[in-house]
Order: structure tokens, then sequence, then C-alpha cells
């Protein structure tokens, strides 16, 4: 993506990218298939996977011995914009 500034000079700008942390109790720990959808723990939208991912990993250590629980990733940015 770019765009003009008042000098006419194209500046390339980066997507934004989203990236959402969520977790819930699974019917099986080898899927994403959520028991209940309605209750799945958001744990909030991050700019930045790192940031993503310091908090996906937080919250799974939290729950760690708990096989019914998962959080995930999803790169929000990737089904606002799936051509890009």
């Amino acid at each position: 993506m770019s765009h003009t500034t008042e000098n006419n000079v194209h500046e390339t700008t980066s997507p934004q990218l989203l990236h959402l942390v969520m977790g819930g109790r699974v019917k099986d720990p080898r899927s994403v298939e959520f028991h209940d959808p309605e209750s799945i723990h958001v744990v909030g939208v991050f700019s930045s996977y790192e940031q993503a991912e310091e908090a996906w990993r937080a919250n799974a250590q939290r729950t760690v011995d708990d096989a019914e629980m998962k959080y995930v990733i999803v790169h929000i940015h990737k089904l606002l914009e799936p051509e890009a």
C-alpha cells in the first residue's frame, strides 16, 4: 500500500496486521472445535505477532495441565484481506 504526501513523494506503508488471541475448552485436544463458543475467552487483539505470541504463551502455560483448554492465535488481517 502506498500513499502520496504533500511533496508528491510516494511512501510505502505496511498493511496493518491484527492478531486475535482466544481460547477455551475444546471437544478434542487435537482440534480447535470449542465446546461452547459463547464462553470463549478473548485475551485480546494485538498489532504484532510477537505480542500475540506472548499473550498466547502466558495463557497456554497457565492452563497447561488441562488438556481440554486450548489457546490460539487468529490472524485477523488474513480474514479481512484474504487476497493479500
